[in-house]
């Protein structure tokens, strides 16, 4: 009998395209907290933090009591920009085939994010994933990357081994997340750190598409599929 095995993602920048929508409701939670706007590329460069550490990256100094105000009219701008008929956030290229041939392969799924667990329902709905992840960790659960928390409650509810476990994300965060947890990393290009920085933070590939992630599973947990 095979062993079980878990893969769990990323959500920001790993399954779902993102960045315009996080960059424009930072932007506008800025300009209503009457700050001067940060650089599109440090906002990017937070993504997949809890949003209270990814906030305070942008100010100049420490304020905890403005990085929660920040916090929450980025939550407030957010919700108003969903609303919005033009808001579009996709998934990215080949994310519905994969997680079918993991699923039939009958690998478990999870998500290990920054965003809070509404935020990740909603956009797990919007493209209806909701159903395809046994396990879900936000930011709401437990301490944000790149502490091991996440992966560590991940792996207790499904009862998986962390040989057994793999994660898949596109930052830094989510590589040290891994080497915290002692568990296997794999890197996404097409995220908001690059490819060098990935795999220097400890990702044992890093994939320009999902189709390869499909074999380079089956090798690790050595099933077919």
């Amino acid at each position: 009998m095979v062993e079980p095995c878990l893969i769990v993602f990323d959500c920001d920048g790993t399954l779902v395209d993102a960045q315009a929508g996080i960059i424009q409701a930072m932007l506008e939670a800025f300009a209503a907290a009457g700050l001067p706007p940060p650089g599109s590329e440090a906002i990017r460069r937070g993504v997949g933090l809890s949003l209270e550490a990814a906030v305070e990256r942008l100010l100049p100094e420490p304020d905890p009591d403005l990085v929660l105000r920040l916090a929450d009219l980025y939550r407030d701008a957010f919700v108003a920009l969903r609303q919005r008929p033009e808001f579009t956030e996709p998934l990215y290229p080949g994310t519905l085939d994969m997680l079918d041939r993991l699923g039939r392969a009958g690998i478990v799924l999870g998500v290990a994010t920054g965003k809070g667990r509404r935020g990740l329902r909603h956009s797990l709905e919007r493209h209806g994933l909701q159903d395809l992840f046994t396990v879900l960790q936000t930011a709401d659960d437990a301490a944000g990357k790149p502490a091991p928390d996440m992966l560590l409650n991940a792996m207790a509810e499904t009862g998986i081994e962390r040989n057994r476990t793999l994660m898949v994300g596109d930052t830094t965060f989510d590589m040290l997340m891994a080497q915290a947890a002692r568990v296997a990393s794999v890197g996404v290009s097409w995220g908001y750190h690059a490819p060098g920085e990935l795999a220097a933070a400890g990702a044992a590939r890093v994939l320009d598409r999902f189709a390869d992630l499909v074999p380079h599973a089956a090798e690790l947990f050595t099933i077919e599929a």
